[in-house]
């Protein structure tokens, strides 16, 4: 049985999250197929973008009650081991090097919010509830704080993290977590919109910056001098840089654009 549905359209990739019976909630055998989908789709050279999406009426409820009840009886090196399989799916999805769009809508709860954290854009549907629900249950976002701190405004989604209060798309859009904020319903509409602002740009540069921008954090002033000025150079190079610069001077479309 599989919990993600992969189909493709027009050089995107649409991971579906695919349990509806318990809310797309996670568990070990989930995690580790989202984990190995993401690795597989880092090398696809094909394709543009990914779409991170749930099946039928919320996102994701966050962890699984089954894997809840297991979870009482692990050992601390079982509750280590679980949770850096955990951190290992958020990572693969963060690090994969093609742009990824969250679409969310219903509910996102729990974890639910590291997948969105580890989105590069996310579009939510007006009524969907957001909450860090972990400390409710006398727990931590402690994995998924990583990623929440990287994308979210610290300050402004702290006391969210620390109250477990449930909040809406617009607040989450307030803290950083969510991009766009759309209609109920209209989530797929606006989708397009967004895909078609990728389709227009080079693949590779944007894998590039992606990759740049990934790395920035945990370089030195000096290293992101270094860094920046050698990805500026190699793109100008590039075949694909020289394509976007004379098409544009020429006045023309370049290549990689759909005609």
């Amino acid at each position: 049985m599989s919990f993600v549905v992969v189909t493709e359209m027009n050089q995107v990739a649409y991971v579906k999250l695919h349990r509806p019976e318990v809310r797309n909630a996670f568990n070990p055998e989930m995690i580790a197929e989202i984990t190995k989908t993401f690795v597989e789709l880092e090398s696809r050279n094909d394709l543009h973008a990914v779409v991170l999406q749930g099946e039928g009426k919320v996102f994701c409820a966050g962890g699984d009650l089954n894997w809840m009840k297991e979870m009482v009886n692990f050992s601390f090196d079982q509750n280590i081991e679980d949770s850096l399989k955990l951190f290992a799916m958020f990572e693969a999805i963060a690090q994969c090097s093609l742009p990824v769009i969250g679409l969310v809508h219903g509910a996102a709860f729990g974890g639910a919010l590291g997948l969105i954290a580890a989105c590069d854009e996310v579009v939510a549907e007006e009524g969907t509830q957001f909450c860090f629900s972990e400390v409710k249950l006398g727990i931590a976002p402690a994995v998924i704080s990583a990623f929440v701190n990287r994308k979210a405004v610290p300050g402004k989604v702290r006391p969210l993290m620390l109250s477990a209060a449930v909040f809406n798309a617009h607040t989450a859009q307030q803290v950083g977590l969510v991009t766009e904020v759309v209609p109920a319903g209209e989530g797929h509409t606006v989708l397009q919109k967004v895909l078609h602002n990728y389709s227009q740009c080079g693949p590779e540069a944007v894998r590039e910056t992606k990759k740049l921008l990934n790395s920035l954090n945990s370089m030195t002033w000096d290293q992101q001098k270094k860094a920046t000025a050698k990805v500026i150079a190699e793109r100008r190079a590039s075949p694909e840089g020289q394509e976007g610069l004379k098409s544009f001077l020429e006045k023309r479309e370049p290549t990689w654009r759909p005609q």
